[in-house]
């Protein structure tokens, strides 16, 4: 039997807390109902959901682009709110997964496409932040290791106005469906 997998990618309290470091804010906050349903359902029917999140070093040389986030045990690195909450209550599930990456793409020196193969999963949806940098990478990852993809348009958000653009890139570069 194949498997999908839901990868929720940066929800970090750096990225989504008003007070977040490098925050989309409003826009990340408003996703937070929408993606915490989905990882639910995916459980519910025996799909896989893969937290991956930012985990920098406080001297990474990431920094030099960035304001400092998503440090390594940190609060700003925590998942934000009640998607934290869905964690610690699902986290010792055997299909949940965290996936700590350094790199904008969550497939990266990760190990996260293997373990994905292994359990039989084909296609690969996102959610998360931020839609043209982090979630447009992962799914350029995942199309690169042969997964199928998909990205939810109600559960991405991003800090400036490339989403849709970048959604249509998903669609025309990596066949990628986009879920509305």
């Amino acid at each position: 039997m194949t498997k999908e997998a839901l990868l929720i990618v940066d929800m970090s309290n750096d990225f989504i807390a008003d007070d977040g470091t490098l925050t989309v804010g409003k826009a990340g906050q408003e996703i937070v109902p929408y993606i915490k349903n989905l990882a639910e359902q995916f459980l519910a029917e025996g799909n896989l959901v893969v937290v991956s999140m930012d985990a920098h070093q406080p001297d990474d040389p990431h920094f030099e682009l960035w304001p400092v986030h998503n440090v390594v045990d940190t609060e700003g690195q925590q998942l934000y709110g009640e998607l934290n909450d869905w964690f610690q209550a699902n986290k010792d599930n055997e299909n949940v997964i965290y996936d700590p990456k350094t790199n904008y793409n969550a497939f990266f020196q990760t190990g996260l496409a293997e373990r994905l193969k292994t359990a039989g999963v084909e296609k690969v949806h996102t959610v998360g932040v931020t839609t043209d940098i982090c979630v447009f990478l992962t799914i350029s990852g995942a199309d690169a290791e042969g997964f199928k993809t998909a990205t939810h348009k109600r559960g991405v958000a991003t800090f400036t106005d490339n989403g849709e653009v970048m959604l249509d890139h998903m669609k025309r570069c990596f066949h990628t469906e986009v879920i509305e």
